[in-house]
């Protein structure tokens, strides 16, 4: 029997326009493969998540979502209640990855080196003079950034006190929370992650000096090279790290790690995306095609790591007794895509 497959798209979040690119170039990919397909279309306008999940009548969800809402654990936490297997990392290891500032701290605890950072709010935000004694000494140019955002909205360099000041404010309108990052002239490179092991990885070349929202999403905007120019044993040490850094949000599935590789021996860990981009020019699928991997293929293997991560009980007859009953099928089926890929 063909099992239904719900992705999840759209959402509230800055990223909606990126999550419809995503949902519905992997609807296609899926439904090209023989799978049954229903596009979840998340809007201000249409009914809660819950309800919209149980109009669908899914087996697994594949989640296309990016952002808060999304990628932030609470629609992982939704569906775990739900019973329904879904794509990605668990609930806590989502939530982790997207706080900026609670990756970093547990990057540190576990010696994984991250750029220097501090944090700042709109309660301290006064006079130029008021910033001066926050920043300190900590020296510039400096990359603000929101606590939880993704897709670099609300990302700025600054190069002065005044910039400084200006970038934190447009930070602010994203979140309540900013870091302050020191920037760290160096190569970026992003590793793709899919269950544990490591597909490769793809050097990042933003003409503007800074890879934020204009960058990921105007074309020309930036330059992509893969494999970075690095020499075989400089890679390995990235990768390495991309994997520590995998390993203490304790994420799975898909994962995207980026990193920053400085000239010397120094390689810093900016974030963790549980949630990467899948339009077919995303970054996910570009590493994926060096690695020999078409587009259709990642999709139907990334669906193959589908599951459940919290021993939540649950009650035959209740919301997702149907997911419960069939789901194994369709997740074996799609882990099989999963070992050719292998």
């Amino acid at each position: 029997m063909t099992k239904r497959v719900g992705i999840l798209m759209g959402g509230l979040s800055g990223e909606r326009e990126v999550s419809l690119r995503t949902g519905e170039g992997v609807a296609t990919a899926l439904e090209e493969r023989g799978h049954d397909v229903v596009r979840i279309v998340i809007s201000p306008e249409s009914p809660s998540v819950d309800e919209l999940v149980r109009q669908a009548r899914i087996d697994v969800a594949f989640i296309a979502l990016h952002g808060r809402g999304g990628e932030d654990g609470c629609v992982q936490g939704l569906l775990e209640w739900m019973g329904i297997p879904y794509t990605g990392s668990s609930v806590i290891a989502s939530a982790l990855a997207m706080d900026k500032l609670k990756a970093k701290e547990l990057f540190r605890l576990h010696n994984v080196p991250t750029p220097p950072y501090y944090v700042a709010t709109a309660r301290e935000l006064g006079t130029l003079a008021d910033l001066q004694e926050l920043h300190a000494s900590f020296g510039f140019p400096v990359v603000v950034k929101p606590r939880g955002e993704g897709s670099s909205l609300g990302v700025s360099r600054a190069n002065s006190l005044e910039e400084l000041d200006k970038a934190i404010r447009m930070a602010l309108e994203f979140d309540e929370t900013v870091l302050v990052e020191r920037f760290v002239r160096a190569m970026e490179v992003h590793v793709g992650v899919l269950d544990g092991r490591v597909l490769g990885a793809i050097e990042i070349v933003p003409k503007s000096g800074v890879y934020d929202y204009h960058a990921k999403y105007t074309a020309g905007a930036t330059e992509y090279i893969s494999p970075p120019r690095l020499s075989s044993t400089r890679i390995r040490g990235v990768v390495n790290l991309a994997e520590r850094a995998v390993r203490a949000l304790g994420c799975s599935g898909a994962v995207r790690v980026d990193l920053l590789v400085t000239e010397g021996e120094n390689e810093y860990v900016l974030e963790l995306n549980t949630l990467p981009g899948m339009t077919p020019t995303s970054l996910l699928p570009q590493i994926a095609s060096s690695a020999g991997i078409d587009y259709g293929s990642l999709c139907e293997a990334i669906l193959g790591t589908a599951r459940l991560h919290a021993a939540i009980p649950h009650v035959r007859g209740s919301s997702g007794t149907a997911a419960r009953e069939s789901s194994p099928e369709i997740v074996r089926e799609s882990r099989a895509a999963l070992r050719r890929v292998g």
